[in-house]
């Protein structure tokens, strides 16, 4: 399930990629399959070892052209052990709601990408997460957990002020909205209630068959109800007055 659309966000072959905080890699995967030159990274080592893994068996199963190259590893987004303008593309998905120093985040993405280089950057969106908020404290309050709600502006005027100049915005994953807010409902930690169960099922059955009822739905509802905000951005090849 991509948060990035690919479509918005063009990814050649060779590209060298800095996934930021993959999680379980599933950005990484996708551009590792078109070709780029993949490094993913994430703070969390039993992750990385796992997203290592895969991909060792999607080369070993021909899934990534030839010239093609993917590493995992281990590190830290406000201290990345790379050079400045290291990366043709940034991905950093779902990961700076996390992090107390979002600026301090975004300024090490503009170091290491190149100029006139793409980063992708998406959150949770303002109003769905608002509910899950007022539904369930544990929900936020753990550790490790979301400690701001971005309003899509707010984000923007970051990037800018960062040096980025953002290009083009959507939201996503509409069908996830309602799963999220039953499980605040009945319990963050509480899977075995009926309509959280119900739900899931949908959710696995649409990732899995993408049948046309559900994609359809999806697009209709994602400027509505879409679970994330993404924002794409370009690293003008001259600083912008705003990173003055």
């Amino acid at each position: 399930m991509l948060t990035v659309d690919f479509t918005r966000f063009p990814l050649a072959a060779g590209d060298r990629v800095l996934d930021l905080g993959c999680g379980a890699g599933r950005h990484a995967f996708e551009c590792y399959r078109r070709g780029a030159q993949v490094v993913a990274l994430d703070q969390n080592g039993e992750e990385i070892r796992e997203v290592a893994t895969w991909f060792a068996a999607m080369k070993e199963a021909g899934e990534a052209p030839a010239g093609a190259t993917a590493t995992a590893m281990e590190g830290d987004a406000l201290n990345l052990p790379f050079p400045d303008e290291s990366f043709d593309v940034v991905i950093i998905s779902e990961v700076m709601e996390h992090i107390p120093d979002d600026k301090g985040v975004l300024a090490e993405m503009v170091r290491v990408l190149k100029p006139g280089g793409r980063i992708a950057v998406t959150v949770p969106r303002y109003g769905p997460e608002k509910v899950c908020w007022a539904l369930s404290d544990a929900y936020h309050e753990v550790e490790g957990g979301h400690i701001r709600i971005y309003k899509a502006d707010e984000l923007l005027a970051k990037m800018r002020g960062a040096g980025l100049k953002p290009y083009g915005t959507h939201h996503a994953h509409a069908l996830h909205s309602p799963y999220w807010w039953l499980k605040c409902a009945f319990g963050v930690d509480n899977d075995k209630a009926l309509p959280v169960r119900a739900y899931h099922k949908l959710l696995v059955w649409d990732i899995m068959k993408k049948p046309a009822l559900t994609r359809v739905a999806e697009q209709l509802l994602n400027p509505v109800v879409g679970k994330s905000f993404v924002a794409y951005a370009t690293k003008p090849h001259t600083p912008t007055a705003a990173a003055k």
